[in-house]
């Protein structure tokens, strides 16, 4: 009697421990996805946002979400290399609705036997103003969509600084639509024109963004892999980057993301790289 008791006793705690066992990796798959859609606030998707061409604010955005980002990057051209340094600010005023500022600054050093004088000056390139609303949101599809605006005021390089102090403007309108598969992988493009106008000349002249990007989030936390195809059409000439990239937290409000860029059809561009430093203060939760 006795021992059919203990033999009873080890079967429960071990069906109990398989499903302790199960319980676990199942929450462990989606604990991240469960922070981030947590029911309390508006509806919210976790999406893996591309590191180059990254997105105004996060889709669904929540009210007090920010972040403040650093982006360092070095192309190698025929000619030269250009040295890519950028800051920029994105907050959510309202739920769904983003805004951001950002600072892009290149500087230029010529190859070896290459004339100083014969490379583009350094300069800022531009003061860039974007906003970003989320119209749709659905946690059930796993999906979201917004539409946004970039305004970029091109400035003079460094050598012509003043003269004008605004040499131009681009218009830039697009869309984005994302959509994570299981709880692991991400799909999204972003999608519009970009209009630039020259001030001096008052010409106009229109390209055509198309970037796709495919991520693999890891299992319970914000790290992933990932590749953005970056595509431009320019009238008949089309232009595309491959960017692999992968993302790692460092603490619960920093994030690193290191991209390399392989060029398809770029005449004058080679090989690339790209380093993005996240940083998302703390905000309140309802």
């Amino acid at each position: 009697m006795y021992l059919k008791k203990l033999l009873m006793l080890i079967i429960l705690l071990a069906s109990s421990t398989y499903s302790i066992a199960q319980i676990t990796k199942a929450e462990k798959d989606s604990i991240y996805i469960q922070q981030v859609e947590d029911h309390k606030e508006p509806d919210k998707v976790l999406h893996a946002e591309p590191l180059y061409i990254d997105l105004i604010r996060d889709l669904g955005a929540r009210k007090g979400e920010k972040e403040w980002n650093l982006g360092l990057g070095l192309t190698d051209n025929l000619k030269f290399d250009a040295y890519e340094a950028l800051i920029e600010y994105e907050w959510a005023p309202i739920n769904r609705l983003g805004f951001e500022v950002e600072l892009p600054f290149t500087f230029y050093s010529p190859q070896s036997g290459v004339s100083r004088d014969s490379v583009p000056s350094n300069s800022l390139n531009s003061i860039k103003i974007a906003t970003q609303w989320s119209f749709f949101v659905s946690e059930p599809m796993a999906t979201s969509m917004a539409i946004g605006y970039i305004n970029e005021f091109e400035l003079s390089d460094f050598s012509n600084f003043g003269s004008p102090f605004i040499k131009g403007n681009i218009y830039n309108p697009f869309l984005v639509v994302a959509k994570r598969w299981g709880n692991n992988f991400h799909s999204l493009i972003y999608t519009g024109p970009m209009v630039e106008q020259n001030f001096i000349t008052n010409k106009f002249h229109t390209t055509y963004d198309i970037n796709t990007s495919f991520h693999y989030m890891i299992t319970g936390t914000r790290n992933f892999i990932g590749v953005e195809f970056n595509k431009t059409i320019d009238n008949s000439d089309f232009d595309m980057t491959i960017r692999p990239q992968m993302r790692v937290g460092v603490t619960n409000n920093l994030l690193i993301g290191i991209v390399a860029g392989i060029p398809v059809s770029r005449e004058n561009e080679r090989f690339s790289s790209f380093l993005r430093l996240i940083w998302e203060p703390k905000h309140k939760h309802k």
